[in-house]
């Protein structure tokens, strides 16, 4: 089985504002995605920003989203194990709590972590945590 990738809300918002080697990858059937589930709800609530930023029309992106999202698999954060749940916990908690569950997914499926946060990765790398995807 492929190794799974765990994306940022943030990779999903940039593969929708316009053509860019972040969308290609995440189109490319090549990679096995994972993502918590309130992902959508993410996009749903930034949805006028995104309209407002992407060269594409409403039916584009929606259509966009509908293609990135068929290649993901979401998992509810509440059913991650809470000794994942604890270790993320001390790898961000004097960073950003709000990227408590993305740590704590990949921590989980024992995969990549996807992220363009500088912050996290920085604070996440001084604590030994290296699981980072980094496309080619």
């Amino acid at each position: 089985m492929q190794e799974a990738i765990v994306l940022d809300t943030n990779k999903i918002f940039s593969a929708l504002l316009k053509p860019s080697p972040i969308r290609k990858i995440l189109l490319d059937n090549k990679y096995r995605f994972v993502a918590p589930n309130f992902i959508s709800v993410e996009i749903f609530k930034h949805y006028p920003k995104i309209l407002k930023f992407s060269i594409h029309t409403p039916e584009e992106i929606v259509h966009l989203y509908e293609s990135i999202t068929e290649n993901v698999e979401f998992f509810i954060p509440g059913k991650i194990s809470l000794s994942n749940r604890q270790k993320a916990y001390e790898l961000t908690y004097d960073i950003d709590l709000k990227d408590m569950v993305y740590v704590a997914l990949t921590l989980e499926v024992d995969g990549k972590l996807w992220t363009g946060d500088k912050e996290l990765k920085q604070g996440l790398l001084r604590k030994g945590f290296d699981q980072f995807f980094n496309p080619e």
